[in-house]
């Protein structure tokens, strides 16, 4: 567990090392044309999504980069949740007042591509010698199109199962079974009750708001179904992926499940505050966990049923193709270094966040880190075995939403899970139209 005292002397650290960096010139990435021309700094506006102490995080990553090199100047702008920061970069493109660079969520950085406002990166990939191969090949992939990279990896997680060790010591065990049915089998032993009110509840379900639908789909794959087939052939409403979906509604009818009803931080704040004995959340919110959490907190492999399903998830960043040439190549130097094996290993320590860099967690300061802090690994080590989400979720347009919605039906509602995935699937159909069309056009 990293103590509040070591986070601090890490960013520290690097703010340090940092500053005996200022007012040199790049060496790691050649300047900007014009900056070669001219001498100038080229200035450029980064739209970011994290707060707390995944916020203190990325402004230190902008701070180090300022200070390292004296060829461009990164302005970082908060914008909210990945939502906040679509729905402000969609008004932005309309009044054509956008940023240079954006972090953009798993399933927001294709709406922008396919409406053609996201720069292709392969000749600045090209002309700044970036490794393509050291990224992490299932991350790195999932920002290509017909051979181009529009989106390039940087705060990239999992699902983990997260549980209260000395909650499941106190019914004898080391750590959670293998399966969902033998979790609902033993859930009730970790259910707390003062009379009638229950206190602790074996597991807290994220809604909408907390991205059920991207947690769901773990659970879907493990019970043999799926939202989607690529070519957008929806298969939410058939029978392994209702069987899903009845074991969640079953989950709260039997009482050892709840929802939790923080709108800011989900599940994640219900568990560390020892409300559930257990949560599947991402692995970005590790830090936050074991700083708030008054028990031994121990992370897992997602649970299987038929098989194991487990997705990729969080953000990448992007390059605006509205920007000038010279601010694109400019923002391109920032994604280059925030990716980088060395910020992308001080980023992993200090947030959760996987690591995009194959040297970097080959590195032995990253073996080090994981040996002292084993919570942080499990997404690594469960890396291997996730695969890339269905379309349905990740390229229909508010596909998450529609799907989360469906959920809460199920959850809160206590709608059973046929119908309310009748309705999804309908509702995905529709809406799937307009981007195989987009694609299509494409090529």
């Amino acid at each position: 567990m990293i103590e509040k005292a070591n986070r601090r002397t890490l960013l520290k650290g690097a703010a340090v090392a940092a500053a005996a960096a200022v007012s040199k010139r790049s060496t790691a990435f050649a300047a900007p044309a014009v900056v070669q021309s001219t001498g100038s700094t080229v200035d450029i506006t980064y739209w970011g999504s994290w707060k707390g102490d995944l916020g203190k995080a990325e402004q230190e990553v902008v701070k180090r980069f300022n200070e390292s090199q004296s060829d461009v100047h990164v302005d970082l702008q908060y914008q909210g949740s990945y939502e906040e920061t679509a729905q402000k970069l969609t008004a932005a493109l309309a009044a054509k007042q956008t940023p240079d660079v954006s972090a953009l969520s798993d399933v927001w950085w294709f709406k922008f591509y396919i409406n053609q406002v996201l720069a292709p990166l392969n000749d600045f990939i090209s002309a700044n010698e970036v490794d393509a191969s050291d990224y992490v090949d299932s991350l790195w992939n999932e920002g290509v199109r017909n051979d181009t990279q529009y989106w390039i990896p940087f705060a990239r997680s999992t699902p983990l199962f997260y549980y209260n060790k000395d909650a499941f010591r106190e019914i004898g065990l080391e750590e959670p079974p293998a399966k969902w049915s033998e979790f609902a089998e033993i859930a009730p032993q970790l259910v707390k009750k003062d009379g009638d009110t229950v206190t602790r509840s074996a597991f807290a379900h994220a809604t909408g708001a907390g991205y059920v639908a991207w947690i769901f789909q773990g659970v879907d794959w493990a019970f043999g179904g799926s939202y989607s087939d690529p070519d957008f052939t929806i298969r939410i409403n058939e029978p392994k992926s209702v069987a899903a979906g009845d074991f969640y509604r079953k989950s709260i009818q039997d009482g050892w499940a709840s929802i939790s009803q923080d709108p800011d931080n989900g599940p994640d704040s219900d568990f560390y505050n020892g409300l559930a004995a257990s949560t599947t959340s991402s692995t970005g919110g590790i830090v936050t966990t074991l700083a708030n959490a008054k028990f031994e907190v121990g992370t897992h492999f997602l649970l299987e049923e038929e098989a194991f399903g487990c997705c990729t998830g969080g953000a990448g960043l992007a390059v605006l193709a509205t920007s000038p040439q010279e601010k694109q190549e400019a923002a391109f130097k920032y994604i280059a270094f925030a990716t980088s094996p060395e910020i992308t290993t001080f980023w992993s320590q200090n947030t959760g966040y996987m690591p995009v860099r194959k040297s970097a967690i080959a590195s032995q300061e990253m073996q080090d880190f994981f040996a002292k802090n084993p919570n942080f690994k499990t997404a690594v080590d469960q890396l291997p075995k996730t695969r890339q989400q269905d379309s349905a979720r990740v390229w229909i347009p508010n596909g998450d939403q529609i799907i989360g919605k469906g959920l809460e039906q199920i959850l809160v509602n206590n709608q059973d899970a046929q119908s309310a995935f009748d309705e999804v699937a309908a509702t995905l159909t529709e809406e799937a139209q307009p981007v195989i069309e987009a694609i299509q056009a494409l090529g």
